[in-house]
């Protein structure tokens, strides 16, 4: 996509599939809206993910339904920043969002991404999201399935949990909502990542560690809801099946 473009499906069921899907690459002022993405595959210049955001600003992703992808759902790299991934619906699937190009990539330490709203459905894996170096606000999802863990980092990210709802599943072994990656405990433990308002249904439990609250300030997009009003505010998360006439 070039710069200061919009995909918006509304009142169209728009499918994205099957080929390389879309790619946000040095662009600036994007937003994808209502559209249905998945079974991206492999193909020269695109590499199997659904959106790939790399070295842009300013992307809106927004109300659509994705899964199913040959690599990422969406991912997040190259010093992109100030990008919001909100309302959508995403199943079946392994790594769901990567948000960082690797730990030693340090123009990621200014990326700044908002993940609220969204509904993390059946057949997830990790990755919801996994995060590098940069500053990310996890605000008023629901995660209702992962088979490994839902939030993830490495290379010392700032994250700040708001008002989700976890609901772990019923394996014991795979209650924790995060994962601290690629660091041994004496480092990740001075990582900043707070939980604040979550609700940890069927044993879940986040493991927060590093500073107090002011830390968390570049991390703060907006004003988190209670988590009891989260599956009232996901309820129509994904592509919107709109009718002429109507607001959508």
């Amino acid at each position: 996509m070039n710069s200061f473009k919009t995909i918006d499906g509304r009142g169209a069921s728009v499918h994205v599939s099957g080929g390389p899907c879309i790619t946000i690459h040095y662009a600036t002022n994007i937003i994808i809206h209502g559209i249905n993405i998945h079974d991206c595959k492999w193909w020269t210049p695109s590499d199997g993910d659904g959106i790939s955001v790399f070295a842009s600003k300013h992307v809106w992703i927004d109300h659509c339904t994705m899964s199913n992808c040959r690599d990422g759902l969406i991912d997040v790299i190259h010093g992109s920043t100030a990008v919001t991934i909100s309302n959508n619906h995403f199943t079946h699937h392994d790594k769901v969002m990567l948000l960082g190009h690797k730990d030693s990539y340090v123009q990621d330490r200014n990326m700044q991404v908002t993940v609220a709203f969204n509904h993390f459905g059946e057949g997830l894996v990790q990755r919801m999201p996994r995060c590098r170096n940069g500053y990310f606000h996890v605000a008023n999802n629901d995660y209702t399935h992962w088979e490994m863990y839902a939030i993830g980092g490495s290379a010392s990210p700032t994250i700040n949990s708001q008002g989700n709802r976890f609901l772990a599943p019923n394996d014991h072994s795979k209650k924790e909502v995060t994962k601290h990656e690629d660091a041994p405990e004496g480092e990740w433990r001075r990582w900043n990542w707070r939980s604040e308002g979550d609700l940890l249904l069927n044993g879940a439990f986040f493991r927060q560690s590093g500073a107090g609250a002011g830390t968390f300030a570049r991390a703060s997009s907006l004003s988190a809801r209670p988590a009891s009003f989260v599956a009232a505010m996901t309820s129509t998360a994904g592509a919107l099946t709109c009718r002429k006439g109507n607001h959508c």
